[in-house]
């Protein structure tokens, strides 16, 4: 039998298990397994969220920081000299060369995330990729497409799915049944985010910036915010606004807790918002407001980065937790957040207490222990799963962005009750700050149709609305068309 390379040995699922060094009763479970043999990660993007997670793999029994790689050489440096080594690249596509490179984390800007996590899986490597898996919902078909042809292990960076206390939720929501039936869920992304300016010149790149590298994927149009970094969440052209950076945590909350992921995208959509008040570069939301149509239980989102009330520190009014969902059932009903959730019978006594954690490290944990077993059915949040409720925030956004201008009496065409709550707190919100909803400035799109399987709008209004499935790539950096596309249909 030839000899075995170490990469070649932690592929063949012999080097089996994860052992923490990091305590925890919900991790005792996985300290009994020994990390036969060590893995070696190779960190894309160093900026503040990948901070946060070389810190969580690092925690991992046998896990080595081997490389990290940003277009941005202070950010490289500064990851190095605590992971001294790790080798350093501006050019992700070195890092992919590296043979002893076995795994790469992807956390970038959300416009590299796809093309990223597919040149990797095309390079050999197994994939963790941050949230939202996906820019436009043709490129996050093409990286399960990727997954599933190279065979390669993807987890996607929705912590939360490995917090033991989802579990808990599930149980008392669907085999209990201590609340009873649940009738509707109403999803909250409330935080104050200030403006970020607007220059009269495009923004001047630093010069330890590759910004061609950067860029990647995207157009390379003048910058016209302050700073480069971070603020591209609110362009288009990079971002995906708050409805993809908060809205796909707390979206996939519900899709897990609760449809059981028997949900993947709506069969309708129907929602609006606009950027109002702040007059700086930032092109998405806001303030967003969105209803799905589900098939089974309707789901509402109400989104706003604006204070109260003009100068505040606090959100806008609302019901349930700022970062999280409500579950409206006969019996009562729950409030989700992340590490905790509690659950109130129909005089708003609470009746249950759930506590949890925000899951990292065990994440990170489980992306591991499924890349020593070479078994992706292990993962706590797969390509596949990550895809589907990335797509709720990315339908979600072409509603805004194929929307017309916003009509009451449209709005008032959705008969739910906590569509009415809703846009009557928007309506009262966006008026604290002088700006009515039929404002030019407030986008509503109509009801847009979905063909579920294929992942494409249908109907009289699919048109404009498809358009916006699939960006256009940058020469050099366009995303490979790997799953049969249904643009051509």
């Amino acid at each position: 039998m030839p000899k075995l390379t170490r990469r070649q040995f932690v592929a063949s699922g012999a080097a089996a298990g994860v052992m923490m060094s990091i305590p925890g009763s919900d991790l005792r479970a996985s300290r009994h397994m020994a990390a036969v043999d060590s893995v070696n990660v190779g960190m894309i993007g160093c900026g503040g969220r990948a901070g946060g997670l070389v810190q969580s793999f690092a925690k991992v029994d046998g896990v080595n920081i081997a490389g990290a790689c940003d277009p941005d050489a202070s950010r490289v440096d500064k990851m190095r000299k605590k992971y001294d080594k790790a080798k350093g690249w501006a050019d992700m596509r070195g890092l992919l060369d590296a043979d002893d490179i076995d795994v790469t984390v992807v956390a970038t800007c959300n416009h590299w995330h796809c093309l990223a996590a597919i040149w990797a899986m095309e390079a050999g490597k197994d994939v963790y990729v941050e949230k939202p898996l996906s820019h436009s919902q043709w490129e996050g078909e093409q990286t399960v497409a990727a997954a599933r042809r190279y065979e390669k292990i993807c987890q996607i960076g929705t912590q939360q799915r490995s917090d033991p206390m989802q579990a808990q939720i599930k149980k008392f929501l669907h085999e209990d049944k201590a609340l009873g039936e649940i009738k509707a869920c109403r999803v909250n992304r409330f935080g104050v985010r200030r403006e970020i300016g607007k220059r009269d010149t495009p923004l001047e790149i630093d010069k330890n910036i590759a910004y061609d590298l950067w860029l990647g994927p995207a157009q390379d149009k003048p910058v016209f915010r302050k700073s480069l970094h971070y603020d591209w969440h609110w362009d288009w052209n990079t971002g995906s606004g708050e409805m993809g950076n908060w809205g796909v945590h707390v979206l996939d909350d519900v899709r897990n807790n609760v449809f059981q992921d028997k949900v993947t995208i709506p069969k309708r959509i129907f929602g609006g918002g606009g950027r109002i008040v702040y007059n700086d570069a930032g092109e998405t939301p806001n303030v967003q407001f969105v209803y799905f149509d589900t098939g089974s239980y309707p789901v509402v989102i109400g989104l706003s980065n604006l204070p109260s009330e003009p100068g505040g520190k606090k959100a806008a009014p609302h019901p349930g937790p700022n970062s999280g969902y409500v579950v409206y059932c006969e019996g009562g009903v729950l409030h989700g957040q992340r590490g905790g959730a509690s659950a109130l019978d129909k005089d708003g006594k609470k009746i249950r207490r759930f506590k949890g954690n925000s899951g990292d490290a065990i994440h990170q944990a489980n992306f591991i222990e499924a890349v020593r077993k070479r078994d992706r059915s292990i993962l706590n949040a797969e390509v596949e799963v990550g895809h589907h409720s990335t797509g709720w925030c990315n339908l979600a956004n072409i509603a805004v962005q194929a929307g017309g201008k916003f009509s009451s009496e449209q709005a008032k065409e959705i008969d739910l009750e906590q569509w009415t709550t809703l846009m009557t707190e928007m309506e009262a919100h966006t008026a604290t700050h002088g700006i009515k909803l039929d404002d030019e400035q407030i986008r509503l799109s109509p009801m847009l149709e979905l063909n579920v399987e294929a992942e494409r709008f249908v109907g009289e209004n699919a048109d404009a609305a498809n358009k916006l499935i699939k960006r256009e790539y940058r020469k050099g950096y366009e995303v490979p068309e790997l799953a049969q596309s249904a643009l051509a249909h």
